[in-house]
């Protein structure tokens, strides 16, 4: 019976030590992140958050990025394909996503997969096949030029009607250009009349006549030309014969 009371003693004694020991465990850790807290700025505090946020941001995409790439080489890699030459080591793939990803997440554009084809720049002129090639368009500015301007001169007026009247490749909708329009077509990299002579054919370097006036506010004024002799833009009376170059596309107001 004693020796029942003294085991049952002994262990309330054992759980009492236990019991007091956790307490001081807490207090102490208590005692410690307090110690902590009062040092720390909430400056540095943030910091600290921000750098622990990016490292596991930074866990994560390389787990995800893992997943994917493993994904996709299908699960267990066996003896024989460890010694095949046509495996792949799916280490680089994994690599390569993951830096596609983190620049996307930094905001920029992803690099180009290695070996990948660069894109290529649209050309300046494209000849076009739905106008029989007679047609060409300028891909900088979407407008459609004659392909080969007929050589003989006109004054303004059979100029521009000549243009209404025309069909190119089968298409009708031609007009004279403006002034703006037509100076968009000169290359100064090139000689005289400053386009490609593989696009364009019949070109001369002599001035062609532009719809804009040069006074607007009088029906009877000169009107601006573009000399493709030496690439400057100039007024001529409604009068003079110049060459004629048709071009088709959406018309601006703000350029005439």
């Amino acid at each position: 019976m004693k020796l029942c009371e003294v085991e049952r003693a002994e262990a309330r004694q054992e759980q009492q030590d236990v019991e007091e020991g956790r307490v001081v465990h807490d207090e102490t850790w208590a005692q410690k992140q307090s110690i902590v807290a009062s040092t720390t700025s909430p400056k540095e505090e943030r910091t600290m958050r921000s750098k622990s946020n990016r490292w596991l941001s930074g866990v994560g995409v390389v787990v995800f990025a893992g997943g994917l790439v493993l994904a996709n080489f299908g699960g267990g890699i066996t003896s024989v394909q460890a010694h095949d030459h046509a495996y792949k080591n799916p280490f680089k793939q994994i690599m390569t996503k993951l830096d596609q990803i983190l620049a996307k997440l930094n905001g920029g554009s992803a690099p180009a997969p290695a070996g990948g084809a660069a894109t290529q720049p649209l050309p300046h002129f494209t000849v076009l096949a739905d106008y029989n090639n007679a047609a060409v368009r300028d891909n900088s500015t979407g407008l459609v030029w004659e392909q080969n301007p007929i050589a003989t001169t006109s004054d303004w007026s059979s100029a521009r009607s000549s243009c209404l009247n025309k069909n190119v490749g089968g298409m009708r909708g031609w007009r004279l250009p403006s002034v703006v329009e037509l100076a968009s077509l000169i290359d100064p990299s090139l000689p005289a009349p400053y386009v490609p002579a593989p696009m364009f054919t019949g070109v001369q370097p002599n001035s062609y006549w532009s719809a804009t006036s040069y006074d607007v506010n009088t029906a009877t004024s000169s009107k601006w030309n573009v000399n493709l002799a030496d690439g400057l833009a100039g007024t001529s009376s409604r009068g003079t014969f110049l060459n004629v170059w048709c071009v088709r596309g959406a018309m601006q107001d703000s350029v005439y």
